[in-house]
Order: C-alpha cells, then sequence, then structure tokens
C-alpha cells in the first residue's frame, strides 16, 4: 500500500512540472537472498562488504527484481517511469572502495548526468539502481551503498532537493525523540557519541555531503508515513529531519 501511495506522490510531482529521479536501495532483500543461498553477509559503519559472489545476487536483486518491480508501479500510476542501472551508458562510474577492503564495494568517481538530464527532458522519470560500473572491462561492477548514489545523483544534477526515505520518524535523539534540523557539526557530535549509528550513518553524512556541494536541502523522512514526499514538499513544517549548513 505504501508503494503505491509512492507511486501516486511521484506522479502528481511529475504532472506539477517537478523532473524526480528516483535512486533505490534493497538491503533487506539483498539480505534475505544472501541468507537462502548461505552466502556470508557483513555491515561496516553500514556498508556491506560484498564478496565477488555476493556481488553477483546484489546485481541480481536491484537491477532484475526491485528496479524493474517500481518501474511497472510508476508506470502504472501514469508516470513514465524508465529503469536503469548505473552501469547503463556509465550512469555511475567508480573504484573498490578502501583499496578493496569492502571488495566489491564502490566508491563513486563520476556520474554521467546529461544521459540522466536527457531522460528527464524527454519527460520519463529515472530509476535508477545503484551498480556502479568499473573502468575495466569484464569487471562485475560494484555495489553502491544507496543513499550515497542518491547524493552524488543530486549532486551532479544540481538537485533543488534530495529526500531520504527511511523506516524510522527521521534521525532520533537517544531519548528516541525526532531531532528536526541537523548541521555539519551537531551530525559529528552525535555520530561521536553514538545517537548516530549504523545504516544511519551514511544517510546522514549524504545529507551533510549534498548540501555542502550544490544541493539546496536535503531531508530524511519516515517513508512509512502516506503521501510523506507531499507531506515534506508542500507543508509549511514538513516531516522528518532536515540539514541545513551554518
Amino acid at each position: 500500500e505504501l508503494q503505491e501511495k509512492f507511486a501516486q506522490d511521484i506522479s502528481l510531482l511529475a504532472l506539477t512540472g517537478i523532473k524526480p529521479v528516483i535512486v533505490h536501495g534493497g538491503g533487506a532483500k539483498i539480505s534475505d537472498m544472501l541468507t537462502k543461498l548461505n552466502i556470508p553477509s557483513e555491515f561496516v559503519d553500514g556498508h556491506r562488504v560484498t564478496c565477488e559472489d555476493s556481488m553477483k545476487i546484489v546485481e541480481m536483486v536491484l537491477s532484475g527484481d526491485i528496479n524493474k518491480n517500481l518501474t511497472s508501479l510508476l508506470n502504472h500510476h501514469g508516470a513514465k517511469a524508465i529503469g536503469i542501472s548505473g552501469k547503463d551508458s556509465n550512469c555511475i562510474e567508480a573504484v573498490a572502495k578502501d583499496n578493496g577492503k569492502f571488495g566489491y564495494t564502490g566508491v563513486v568517481t563520476s556520474i554521467n548526468f546529461n544521459m540522466i538530464e536527457d531522460l528527464n527532458e524527454e519527460g520519463f522519470i529515472p530509476v535508477i539502481a545503484p551498480i556502479a560500473d568499473s573502468a575495466k572491462p569484464n569487471h562485475p561492477g560494484f555495489n553502491i551503498n544507496a543513499d550515497i548514489a542518491a547524493s552524488q545523483v543530486a549532486i551532479a544534477l544540481k538537485a533543488n532537493k534530495v529526500l531520504f526515505l527511511t523506516d524510522t520518524k527521521g534521525v532520533l535523539n537517544k531519548d528516541g525523540e525526532l531531532l528536526n534540523s541537523l548541521d555539519k557539526l551537531d551530525v559529528e557530535s552525535y555520530k561521536k557519541d553514538g545517537t548516530i549509528g549504523g545504516g544511519m550513518i551514511p544517510k546522514v553524512d549524504s545529507c551533510i555531503d549534498a548540501i555542502y556541494n550544490g544541493v539546496n536541502k536535503a531531508h530524511i523522512i519516515d517513508g512509512r508515513v502516506e503521501h510523506s514526499i507531499l507531506l515534506e514538499l508542500f507543508t509549511s513544517d514538513g516531516i522528518g529531519t532536515q540539514f541545513l549548513q551554518k
């Protein structure tokens, strides 16, 4: 039901002249599939360590399953969506993170923003699976954290706003209360004292990276709330945590 509402919201945004670009993840489905296939999975600071066997599963789940289902859903709701991988037209290129310490998990080196803009100009909504290409031929590619990929795409496009949907109200303090706004110093402080940890680390880092590199605003919002995107964009209070440059 939430997926249906999301698709409706994105279609509405496109009708109003806004040009959305979607970058999706799929960590839970990837972990489930790796478990079924008895392939070990390890995380360090919210980043998956990707071996060669798991890289094949990552690409299968992200590009072959989630990407096409999401694209189909958007099209059923009147959007003109097209699903692509970061490998298509060198949309996302990367190198190994930390000199290969994370296996086939990568760091983005370039975004083919011209291709994404061309799709937008033709009225398409790009739906991007965060699998990056390598400069080397016949390379299996790189698994990119979806939050980082979204941030890098937003920076390359000089996007007005980047929204990260998650399964919490936003960034929470140690009492479980929502932190409405954060700046760079707040984020560093909260990471040091453990308030921000795990999978939230790449999200907040991506938000800070975006607003310090040309993106006007960054927000982490609750994807479990119906029409959360519309509430964030079109109400004065908004929802979730916004990131400010001070």
